[in-house]
């Protein structure tokens, strides 16, 4: 072994720190400490003593000596030193006086000494890690210094290899005291970064070691280097982060070439390790620099931080050290390199998190290194790789994403959505792994939306968002195969997707109209900016607006390709490109364009035109060449267009490339002449290295001596032309490149190109969690969505994934709903009732009991409802479909009665009752189901009932238990679905969704023609007609929007049907009931309202007889109720109009002539609109034979009272104004219509109906006298009333039999007393008048004729009687006035000579009773004439 190294045993134990020591703790520990502290280290140095005497060289008591001849040698320094400290512990001074350093080193200096066995250093490690875990070791001053000292030492720890386990146990006391020192209090304070390098370094070459030794050691060196990067990286938050320290950069050795991690080193012959000590393997070099014990140090910060990562990134780099390429997974390359290293990098960036971005060089190794490595260990074979990268990639995300953007759409592109597809041979395996990572990401808030904003919507970048939504639809689908736990993770992470969308409405400001965007001007599409990307009022518009130029562009590319003429033209209507065409402008247009044909971008970039030719020149001049390599330069502007095939355009190609490179990169180069030469050489070496056809390859030197003098006539350098020559042999360049189908591979070149943007793209957007682009998100991803988890839904058998799909389901509901996507929540609806299976028409013996027993079915048909009820305003056609599905329900008797209830309040109806009978409640005939049942049942508790009632008659099985359990959860999730809730609410409806509502009742009813053959079909169009109506009702606010095809649809139904059925009665009685319902809240409407009530007058006269009755107490409820709400003439003349129809039917007159005494009593409800509409009912309820005589006469009493409303009317006229005339004109009209109306009842067969009307028509005529009417009213009364009543009555008289007419002489009394008293009366009006002469002419004559009327045969004694008292009494009063009086006038008196021959035939004795002494001189005046026959003939035959 050789002469033994002595150690410095210079030891100065008792001397003091000064008081002023920067490590001072500045109060010394409680003597009992320190006596403590003393025992402690006592009892270790007698520990290592004692196992040092256990060899044979300690063991004599004499260094090197075994007799006692050799007593006086001294003893070996490292047992002196021992035990001098042994002595001092316990000397007359305190513990306290002791440093650290003083009481430690000996136990280091045992350490660092290469003549100690393995359970020596072994105790002394032990010893060292007992004092260094103290707490008042760890408090005593000058405890720093020390703390550098273990360090220096334990790294540099030897010691002679006795046996393997003792090796071993040396190594993980060494590890352990290490990590003891670094999670000391006093660390961070008294280590530098050299110290903490070292210590790493030291770690991981026992980790190295450790690979040929016990699994102990490998796992507890694996578990210390975690801790100590934890440790170091855990300092990194509370590192300043101003300008670093100028340091020496602290270095650590990174794995030799030739050395793969974990190889077996020999061991020698001798039994030692290595160089014949115990050491940490020298094939892994140490930190150069060291640091002195008592030499002040920074404590550790960044650069320490930075060397450790860059050497763990180093790490990852043995892949290429050792010439082997992860994508060839070969097995023999040790994975277990990579994946260490990658556990440390993500220990260091968890515990580092955003402290990263403070720091410039930690940041560029994450930026570059680190995400080139984990880009090609991305695509290891090894699934554990794989999910350690993952993690890695998703913590950068969370902390440093903003200085990550584009090596995130790298990632993404060339790892997530290349590995979790099977097309691109990804096994299994590693699909699983990358779809779980990809929902990971997906699980987080912002990453979609921020994927969207930073890459869908930037035109240099691929759309990531769209592809990785489309990924997890496509994987969600199971394509002939039963569902996997593949297809529910993709499901999964799809519905965190739309999950999060969801939950972001609730952070939604208030919600406005996305503006369209719209370039109405052209503007360098490359070149927008945004003025703030932090600020959400800025960017949404930004991005929004990029992502519009993106599209057009994408388009733009799809006519470029099939035409480029056209395609530009279109990019110029756009505005995406100038009117007048510039070359910058359409070279952007071809680099920052994806799907672009490149055949088509290269023969245009290679053409000859001089426009052309710009446009080359303009697109070189879009990359950015600084310090590139020349091959690297070239592939990057080859990989955009293919190179075209002819020389003269490659020429052109290279020209332009050539100037753009010698431009930014000359390096060497003298000219650009130069890089054109060297760039054709270089395509000509790509061409002859990788096509096949070329069997004699270019060598090296051939290469060379191709490029001779090309320099500007001098020779490139042989390195330069070397690195060039095998840089094109390794990877090809591709002159071909792929036209964008699939993922393209991450090369070393386009890793530069890519480090170049990330220093100019645009900043990353920082999305919040306000849904400002889901609207857009998520009409590219609804379609794909639904879609995929309709197929999981229909494949899934356990619950659990079922309820997964319900809530995504749910998610789509509301995310379409708050973006009025109606479309999309059409198509929701539409999948939904597929699988309710309440659509499948194929006959099941017991539906109800299979529908209770399907679980997918129930949780379907639970969905689709509560989707109906939460969110029905955006549902448009999918009303249809929701319909079918409750018409099935219906059918099935599983709809609560209520469902067709229009939720009005009972007490909007009146309580009375029509002439004794219950008022009909809209359709209550007893061949109708009720309300919302179906036929054979009575609702859901009546069709569950059903099931447990046993028929006497038809003896049918009970029951089994199963079955009366899933009619159990049949009634449960009917009542969960709230179908009622839809029509009762549906007053809350937007007004397209409830007009789509509307609609689909309508069609589901069908044609009217069609579904009266069917009984089924019939219930159908009912059930539906019910539920049409209730809406109409419950939206009694917003009529207008219903009210068309509501009526065109009971229209429809009235005009078509020609026999009684449930539906016509069913499309009358809720016609009434919404008239009855809506008038008082729609005046503006009545007109229109009751219009529609004329439908009932067209219906065909089987079906109106079936339901006049019924009719006509609606007709009487609505009157009663709305009197007062109708105004106008045109809807009383439909009242009226259906009134009066009911006056000749025997069970509705009676009902029918209630309405019109309610309107008619009193005159409260008579008005100038409908006077003589009343008057005409009246006439024709007078003139009706059914029922009693009573109401006939009742009827004519109402009309000789309406004569009261005409003087209070008059009187009121008078105060009109203006219109007074024109008022006063329509009141003698309606007064004039009722003198007829009455003429017209006179002439009634039955006498005490005809005598009631004579005597209403006298009470009418002598109650005039407050009605303003004008002579002329009171000719027109005489001429077109009385006298031509009195001509009928005389004509019934004489040509009618007696048994039709009984009684006419009492009639023609009345009418002939009716005659005189209105006569008299009007004498003072009428006598001025021209026509008085006529006038009373005809008075005459109808008594004349009265006189001669024969009755039964002979002339009536009554009216002899009658007739001449009469004519007495008025020409009396008419002499009286002096009205009849013999006038001496030129041409004779007329007046007076007709009026006696008049009289005379009628009674002689009549003038000298009247004008006694005077008859002389009137026969005389009379004689002349002879018998005047012509002029009385000639009147008399004018008036009778």
């Amino acid at each position: 072994m050789g002469r033994p190294r002595l150690q410095n045993s210079t030891i100065n134990p008792i001397e003091e720190e000064s008081s002023d020591s920067p490590e001072s703790p500045g109060a010394s520990s409680p003597p009992a400490e320190h006596a403590a502290l003393a025992c402690v280290i006592n009892s270790e140095v007698s520990s290592v003593l004692a196992v040092m005497r256990r060899n044979v060289r300690w063991g004599s008591g004499r260094y090197g000596s075994s007799s006692a001849a050799d007593d006086h040698h001294l003893e070996h320094p490292l047992v002196q030193n021992l035990k001098f400290l042994r002595r001092r512990l316990f000397s007359s001074g305190p513990a306290s006086s002791l440093d650290p350093s003083g009481y430690l080193r000996p136990f280091l200096d045992v350490v660092r000494s290469d003549e100690t066995g393995a359970p020596i250093t072994s105790i002394a490690l032990s010893s060292v890690y007992k004092i260094l875990t103290m707490d008042a070791a760890l408090a005593a001053p000058g405890m720093g210094s020390a703390m550098q000292e273990v360090v220096d030492a334990v790294t540099s720890c030897r010691f002679e290899v006795t046996d393997a386990a003792s090796e071993e146990t040396v190594l993980m006391k060494i590890l352990q005291v290490l990590l003891a020192c670094m999670r000391s209090r006093a660390a961070s304070a008294a280590l530098g970064n050299e110290h903490v390098c070292t210590i790493v370094n030291t770690c991981f070459r026992v980790v190295h070691q450790a690979g040929t030794k016990g699994e102990l050691l490998q796992k507890f060196s694996r578990y210390t280097m975690h801790e100590l990067v934890r440790c170091v990286f855990l300092h990194l938050p509370n590192v300043g982060d101003g300008p670093e320290q100028p340091y020496i950069k602290p270095q650590i050795g990174g794995v030799d070439k030739d050395q793969a991690f974990g190889i077996k080193q020999e061991e020698n012959g001798n039994g030692s390790f290595g160089s014949g000590t115990g050491a940490i393997d020298d094939n892994v070099s140490n930190l150069e620099a060291s640091n002195g014990g008592g030499v002040l140090v920074e404590p550790y910060g960044i650069p320490c931080m930075v060397e450790i990562f860059h050497f763990l990134c180093s790490l990852l780099n043995v892949v290429e050290q050792i010439g082997m390429n992860p994508n060839t997974n070969a097995v023999a390359f040790d994975e277990d390199v990579p994946l260490f290293a990658l556990g440390l990098i993500n220990t260091a960036i968890e515990l580092g998190g955003a402290s990263i971005r403070k720091h410039p060089k930690l940041l560029a190794l994450i930026q570059d290194e680190l995400f080139r490595n984990l880009m090609q260990f991305g695509l290891s074979m090894n699934p554990l790789i794989l999910s350690v990268v993952c993690s890695i990639v998703l913590n950068l995300y969370h902390h440093l994403r903003t200085e990550l953007k584009l090596q995130l759409e790298a990632f993404f592109s060339c790892v997530i959505l290349r590995l979790a597809q099977t097309r691109y041979g990804a096994s299994y395996h590693q699909q699983e792994v990358a779809m779980e990572a990809l929902v990971d990401f997906c699980r987080q808030k912002t990453f979609m939306a921020e994927m969207y904003a930073n890459l869908d919507c930037d035109i240099t970048c691929s759309n990531i968002f769209e592809e990785l939504a489309n990924l997890l639809s496509k994987s969600a689908f199971p394509v002939n195969c039963p569902l996997s736990s593949m297809h529910v993770l993709a499901l999964d992470g799809l519905i965190a997707v739309i999950q999060g969308m969801a939950n972001r409405i609730g952070n939604a400001p208030q919600r406005s109209e996305q503006e369209a965007v719209e370039l109405e001007e052209y503007i360098p599409f490359w070149a927008v900016k945004c003025e703030n990307y932090s600020d959400p009022d800025h960017w949404v518009k930004f991005v929004r607006r990029r992502k519009y130029i993106k599209r057009r562009l994408m388009i733009g590319a799809d006519h470029f390709n099939r035409d480029p003429k056209k395609g530009l033209e279109f990019l110029q209507g756009t505005h995406l490109l100038p009117e007048k065409l510039d070359p910058q402008s359409v070279a952007c247009f071809f680099r920052y364009t994806a799907g672009l044909d490149k055949n088509l971008v290269g023969d245009f970039l290679g053409n000859h035109d001089e426009f052309c030719v710009q446009v080359l020149h303009e697109f070189a001049g879009t990359f950015d060449f600084q310090d590139m390599n020349l091959d690297t330069a070239l592939r990057l502007f080859l990989e955009t267009f293919r190179l075209p095939g002819e020389s003269q355009k490659i020429q052109r190609v290279l020209e332009a490339f050539s100037e753009r490179y010698y431009e930014q990169s000359p390096k060497i180069l003298a000219n650009k002449d130069a890089a054109l030469l060297l760039s054709y050489s270089l395509i000509m070496l790509n061409t002859d290295q990788h096509n096949v056809q070329v069997k004699k390859k270019m060598t090296e030197e051939d290469f060379i001596r191709n490029n001779r003098h090309i320099n500007g006539g001098n020779d490139l350098p042989r390195e330069f032309l070397s690195e060039l020559y095998h840089s094109i042999c390794r990877n090809e360049i591709r002159t071909i490149p792929d036209q964008g189908i699939g993922f393209f591979e991450m090369s070393p070149s386009r890793w530069i190109d890519l480090m170049r943007k990330s220093k100019s793209t645009s900043p990353y957007i920082v999305c919040d969690l306000r849904p400002f682009l889901d609207h857009d998100m998520f009409a590219i991803m609804s379609g794909p969505t639904i879609a995929a988890i309709a197929v999981v839904f229909d494949y899934a058998e356990h619950e659990e994934v079922l309820l997964t799909c319900v809530d995504g389901f749910l998610a789509v509901a509301k995310i379409s709903a708050f973006h009025h996507l109606e479309d999309v929540l059409d198509d929701l609806v539409v999948s939904l009732c597929k699988f309710t299976t309440l659509l499948n028409t194929s006959l099941v013996e017991e539906p109800v009991t299979a529908f209770g027993d399907d679980m997918k079915a129930r949780l379907a048909t639970e969905t689709l409802f509560n989707i109906a009820n939460r969110y029905g305003d955006f549902i448009r056609t999918g009303w249809r479909n929701i319909l079918d599905c409750i018409l099935r329900l219906h059918k099935l008797g599983l709809l609560p009665a209520r469902v067709a209830s229009d939720a009005a309040d009972d007490s909007e109806l009146p309580s009375e009752t029509v002439q004794g009978k219950p008022a009909p409640n809209s359709l209550s005939t007893s061949h109708i189901p009720a309300i919302g049942t179906p036929r054979r049942s009575s609702g859901l508790m009546g069709r569950f009932s059903q099931l447990l009632s046993l028929d006497t008659e038809e003896p049918r099985s009970q029951p089994t238990e199963q079955q009366l359990a899933a009619h159990q959860r049949t009634l449960q999730t009917i009542q969960k679905c709230h179908i009622d809730s839809i029509f009762t609410e549906s007053k809350f409806l937007q007004a397209d969704s409830l007009l789509q509502l509307a609609r689909a009742l309508i069609w589901a009813a069908g044609r009217p023609q069609k579904v009266t053959n069917s009984p089924d079909d019939e219930d159908t169009a009912v059930f539906c007609l019910e539920l049409l109506i209730a809406i109409t009702l419950n939206n009694r606010d917003r009529i207008v929007i219903l009210w068309q095809g509501v009526y065109e649809h009971i229209a429809n139904i009235v005009q078509s049907t020609v026999m009684p059925c449930a539906l016509v009665e069913k499309a009358v009685f809720g016609l009434l009931r919404i008239c009855q319902r809506l008038l008082p809240y729609k005046e503006n409407l009545a007109d229109e309202l009751l219009r529609s009530l004329q439908l009932v007058l067209k219906l065909d006269a089987r079906v109106a007889d079936a339901y006049c009755e019924n009719i006509t107490q609606e007709v009487t409820r609505l009157v009663k109720a709305n009197a007062t709400h109708i105004k106008s003439q045109m809807g009383w003349r439909t009242i009226m109009s259906l009134l009066s129809i009911t006056a000749r039917h025997p069970e509705a007159s009676e009902v029918g002539f209630e309405a019109l005494v309610f309107i008619m009593s009193d005159g409260v409800h008579l008005s100038p609109a409908n006077y003589v509409l009343c008057i005409e009912a009246s006439r024709q309820f007078a003139e009706s034979r059914v029922g009693l005589t009573d109401r006939s006469v009742r009827a004519m009493d109402f009309m000789a009272e309406s004569v009261n409303c005409l003087v209070r009317w008059s009187k009121e006229s008078k105060e009109a104004g203006e219109e007074a005339e024109k008022i006063s004109e329509g009141i003698r009209e309606m007064w004039l219509r009722l003198l007829q109306a009455l003429r017209k009842v006179c002439l009634d067969q039955r006498e005490e109906v005809r005598n009631q009307a004579l005597s209403s028509l006298q009470r009418c005529l002598v109650g005039s006298e407050g009605i303003s009417l004008m002579p002329t009213s009171w000719l027109q009364a005489f001429d077109h009333v009385i006298f031509a009543m009195l001509d009928d009555l005389l004509e019934i008289a004489q040509n009618h039999s007696q048994k039709d007419y009984r009684n006419m002489e009492g009639s023609l009394l009345l009418a002939m007393k009716l005659l005189a008293k209105i006569h008299l009366q009007l004498l003072p009006e009428l006598f001025g008048l021209s026509s008085f002469c006529k006038f009373w002419l005809g008075v005459l004559s109808r008594m004349e004729k009265y006189m001669k009327v024969k009755v039964r045969g002979k002339r009536s004694e009554k009216l002899q009687e009658l007739i001449p008292e009469l004519l007495k009494n008025t020409l009396l009063v008419m002499k009286a006035r002096g009205i009849l009086a013999k006038r001496s006038t030129i041409g004779g008196d007329s007046l007076w000579e007709l009026t006696w021959l008049h009289v005379n035939n009628i009674s002689t004795s009549l003038q000298s009773e009247v004008f006694q002494g005077q008859e002389s001189d009137l026969v005389s005046s009379i004689q002349p004439d002879g018998a005047g026959s012509g002029p009385l003939g000639e009147v008399s035959g004018d008036q009778s």
